[in-house]
């Protein structure tokens, strides 16, 4: 069993040596929540609505000696316990009305646990979109500038599998998703920062204002000292809501102008990078450096290449309404558009005035088909396919040179695929395999 890590100055442990946790949900996550709270001493009870698993992740569990519960959750799997950890993508709303049957034992998400035991200073990234990309270029600014950087959350290593590595870093970048601020209360980041703001994970969280407080709640634990940054759209929010961090707007400015980033949601993102890290004393020489260098991350308007001077462009993790929108705007050449899937909610037809001046072509795949015709066909021509590759083979008849056939769905993938990465790696392969033609 790994050793306990150091608790931070004025922490306290959240769980007592002996005491018994139920955590919720067996990813990757989960097992890291797990392995912590043995190094604790925690007893550890490994809930998942899975039927099965791997034999792989059975045998992590395994090695964790946790005790494993699959299936449909239960009031008596918590009951006992003396605190519950979600995952990130567990619904808080049916399992605390669980939680109530079983004595109501305090409920944290994964990144709370590991927090009483982080040393360095945290940037802390949230949004409906442009996450990855801005905590990716953030840590890559501030490693441009000599600082050992730790880079993860909800993308990569869980923050519990970084301090029980007893992992060193001058600073932590961390990108946090709706469902990880949730189950907040130790967060206490020097910059905190909300990209964007629109209708998303509304098929798992109860209503949009649920989704929206547990954004806003990133800042909940800044003083005045700490900074946070937002768009001007959300700024008046902000100070209603009576944050008492110092205050700065995120922007779109041409501060970069090497870049391989495209649109001006990009710009904007790169803004929000260098401000978090010239808090941390980077200056813009080394950001423009590791902004020079950066390359796009696969799945976000993702360059996959001309074939018969028709350009391709992945956006495959572009999963929500806004996202669709900022790839939209992206582009001045001509657009024939890949879209469908699983909706999770948003306001399509607000997109209309954008498909009437850039879209030659709509092709739909998969789920959504009724939501996305009734919001686009008085627009655009539009055609579904019920799986992705007759939709590109329809879209390549259409091409010209000079287009863009561009897959932004709009959706999750999960009529389809296993999840955003397979459904644009199935892309990426349809346009590898195309010949030319004659």
């Amino acid at each position: 069993m790994a050793a306990a890590p150091k608790l931070a100055l004025g922490m306290k442990a959240p769980i007592r040596a002996g005491g018994l946790a139920a955590v919720v949900g067996a990813g990757i996550s989960g097992l890291a929540a797990a392995r912590l709270l043995r190094a604790l001493g925690a007893r550890v009870r490994l809930l998942d609505r899975s039927p099965s698993l791997s034999p792989e992740t059975l045998g992590q569990i395994e090695e964790t000696g946790a005790e494993l519960i699959l299936g449909e959750h239960m009031p008596a799997h918590f009951a006992g316990a003396d605190l519950v950890v979600a995952s990130p993508g567990v619904p808080y709303s049916p399992l605390l009305a669980l939680l109530e049957q079983a004595g109501t034992p305090p409920l944290i998400g994964e990144t709370e646990l590991a927090l009483p035991y982080v040393h360095a200073p945290i940037l802390a990234f949230t949004g409906t979109s442009g996450k990855t990309t801005t905590v990716s270029l953030s840590a890559a600014m501030l490693e441009a500038a000599g600082r050992k950087v730790f880079l993860g959350g909800n993308i990569g290593t869980p923050l519990c599998g970084h301090v029980l590595s007893a992992g060193e870093a001058d600073v932590l970048v961390l990108e946090l998703s709706s469902f990880q601020l949730q189950g907040i209360r130790n967060l206490r980041p020097a910059v905190a920062c909300i990209l964007n703001l629109a209708a998303n994970h509304l098929d798992q969280h109860r209503d949009m204002e649920e989704y929206r407080t547990a954004k806003f709640g990133i800042f909940s634990g800044q003083t005045e000292n700490d900074l946070a940054l937002l768009p001007p759209e959300l700024a008046a929010e902000y100070r209603k809501r009576g944050f008492p961090a110092r205050l700065e707007i995120i922007e779109p400015k041409k501060r970069f102008p090497r870049t391989n980033l495209i649109g001006r949601h990009n710009a904007a993102n790169a803004e929000a990078a260098f401000l978090a890290a010239r808090s941390q004393g980077v200056g813009e020489e080394a950001a423009a450096r590791a902004v020079a260098a950066f390359r796009p991350l696969a799945h976000r308007l993702e360059n996959l290449g001309e074939k018969d001077g028709v350009l391709y462009i992945n956006d495959s993790k572009s999963t929500t309404v806004d996202a669709l929108r900022a790839a939209l705007e992206s582009f001045d050449a001509p657009l024939l558009l890949l879209a469908g899937g699983r909706f999770k909610g948003g306001d399509l037809q607000s997109l209309r005035p954008l498909l009437r001046e850039k879209v030659k072509a709509v092709a739909l795949f998969g789920a959504g088909r009724e939501i996305f015709t009734s919001a686009f066909a008085p627009e655009v021509p539009l055609t579904w396919d019920p799986e992705l590759p007759e939709a590109v083979a329809r879209l390549r008849e259409q091409a010209r040179p000079g287009d863009v056939i561009l897959l932004s769905p709009a959706t999750a993938s999960y009529d389809l695929y296993r999840d955003y990465k397979e459904r644009g790696e199935h892309f990426r392969r349809l346009v590898q395999d195309m010949e030319k033609k004659p």
